[in-house]
């Protein structure tokens, strides 16, 4: 990937948490358009609004914003990323699946926009807040077991990254990460608490749903009514908006944990 360093750096994001990474590390003056999901995680009302890396009708809209650069991030549809590369300007893709791979577009992006020692703060600041509820979780006795899913039919777990989340957060991601999951899969697992993440859904995900399933009925989460909503892009966004995920999953495990602790 290649930018003309002569020309003034003109982004177009394609993914909230591009956007999201921009804003954080004081780079939002280089974005010239961003998605309609984007104002969910920055203070980007103002800007155009486009398509995103899984759905763009259209490429012109792009083309009329002039970028030097377009930024996209997971996930991606094959049709709409073979129409950004026949485009005359560069397509930097993400595809982060960990919290290092995630701290490493952080720092890509610092670098690009040259402001590579505020990214490098960005990075520090969320180690920091992981690594204070990492502390406060090994207090527990044992870990609790957690379903987080990311899409209901099918039924897919959610990214890597939040297994990783979860597990800071004292918890232990009891199916594949990332993975289409069967309901046979999580009755085996057996899960204390169920968490509702679905992906472009806000908080709109149905608890009422999966206690509506036949097969789960003596899934413990099940039973003991513990299945909950977080904010999709609080867990989804692979850029700041994690932070504030992973405290509303602290807040889920503590709540169990403490629960279980008392029964």
């Amino acid at each position: 990937m290649k930018v003309n360093p002569r020309l003034p750096l003109r982004i177009v994001s394609l993914a909230p948490s591009v956007t999201s990474i921009l804003c954080a590390i004081g780079a939002k003056h280089a974005l010239v358009g961003v998605t309609k999901w984007c104002a969910d995680v920055s203070p980007v009302d103002k800007l155009p609004t486009l398509g995103d890396c899984w759905h763009m009708e259209s490429v012109d809209e792009i083309l009329r914003l002039k970028p030097t650069l377009m930024v996209g991030s997971v996930p991606y549809k094959q049709e709409t990323v073979a129409k950004l590369l026949e485009q005359p300007f560069p397509f930097l893709a993400m595809n982060p699946r960990t919290l290092a791979d995630i701290e490493a577009d952080i720092r890509l992006l610092g670098g690009i926009t040259q402001r590579a020692a505020a990214a490098e703060h960005l990075a520090w600041k969320m180690r920091q807040e992981f690594s204070g509820i990492e502390k406060k979780s090994r207090r527990w006795k044992r870990r609790v077991r957690v379903y987080c899913e990311a899409w209901p039919n099918p039924r897919i777990s959610s990214p890597p990254w939040v297994a990783e989340l979860v597990n800071i957060s004292g918890g232990e991601m009891v199916v594949p990460a990332g993975e289409k999951i069967t309901e046979a899969q999580v009755v085996a697992a057996r899960p204390e608490v169920i968490v509702l993440a679905w992906a472009a859904t806000g908080t709109k995900a149905d608890p009422k749903q999966a206690y509506k399933v036949t097969a789960w009925k003596d899934v413990p989460a099940i039973r003991n009514r513990n299945v909950f909503v977080i904010s999709d892009e609080l867990l989804n966004t692979p850029g700041p908006p994690l932070v504030e995920g992973i405290r509303e999953l602290h807040k889920l495990c503590h709540f169990v944990n403490r629960k279980r602790e008392q029964a």
